[in-house]
């Protein structure tokens, strides 16, 4: 465990798990609006071929709580280089979710140099480039507790894991971070899809209304080559009820290991 430090000084809290593989290319898992690295905890050993980078996002968990400015996807997108630059990693598939996967967008357009591949799960391109959420997904949102939960997560998933249900509840360290972040999201206008040439799987579950699944055939069409997972009756966190789903997506980064080292 360490800090990186983002260009403005701020600590960002991270960690770098080992894997089976220490050759293969690591991976840096991305989080959604107001989540710590905990929100990852079910997923890592999905990925345990490889280096698997986790960290906090400022506001979140262990990172300062600082914010210079407004904040905005684009600028999570450089706290995320910050990390990598930290644990020595010069390029990493990079794999966000929701939040995350604007966040994500920005590193394949910004620096493609930095990313081998992408995956892009339950995300957006924002702006009039997407297709909004209803008011009653946006009221959940806003509301948290058990509306947004029974968003991300079947109804009999929840009873039968309810501690993990409850960690992946936004959870920033003030309500001046919570409204950083939901501003980050709300006034997110991702980089054109055209714009991002690197490797792309496109994830997202069928049933999701935070992220309705229009917007993962948008940013499908709009990248050049990119591959889409569309799950039926998957929610926004469709990992839960789907046990194959990372295992489809770490296939997808061994097919793409070798993309850098010809690079």
């Amino acid at each position: 465990m360490a800090h990186a430090f983002a260009d403005d000084g701020a600590r960002l809290w991270f960690d770098v798990r080992p894997g089976s593989d220490d050759s293969r290319r690591p991976v840096v898992l991305v989080q959604g609006l107001a989540l710590d690295h905990h929100g990852w905890d079910s997923s890592i050993a999905d990925f345990a071929d490889r280096p698997v980078i986790v960290f906090d996002h400022r506001g979140t968990g262990n990172s300062d709580d600082t914010f210079p400015q407004s904040w905005s996807t684009r600028d999570f997108a450089r706290d995320v280089i910050a990390v990598l630059d930290a644990a020595r990693v010069d390029r990493a598939h990079v794999y966000g979710h929701s939040m995350g996967g604007r966040i994500a967008q920005w590193l394949g357009a910004d620096h493609p140099d930095r990313v081998v591949s992408l995956v892009l799960g339950a995300t957006t391109v924002g702006g009039d480039g997407s297709v909004p959420r209803s008011a009653e997904a946006s009221a959940a949102l806003a509301a948290r507790g058990s509306a947004l939960t029974a968003l991300f997560y079947p109804d009999a998933w929840i009873a039968e894991h309810p501690a993990e249900a409850s960690s992946v509840m936004p959870s920033a360290a003030s309500a001046e971070a919570m409204g950083h972040h939901l501003a980050a999201v709300a006034l997110h206008d991702g980089p054109a899809p055209y714009s991002i040439g690197v490797p792309t799987l496109v994830v997202h579950g069928s049933e999701d209304q935070l992220a309705v699944p229009e917007n993962a055939h948008l940013l499908a069409d709009g990248i050049e080559g990119a591959e889409l997972l569309l799950l039926p009756g998957a929610r926004h966190a469709y990992w839960a009820a789907n046990s194959e789903v990372h295992q489809k997506v770490s296939a997808f980064f061994a097919q793409h290991d070798g993309d850098a080292d010809d690079s």
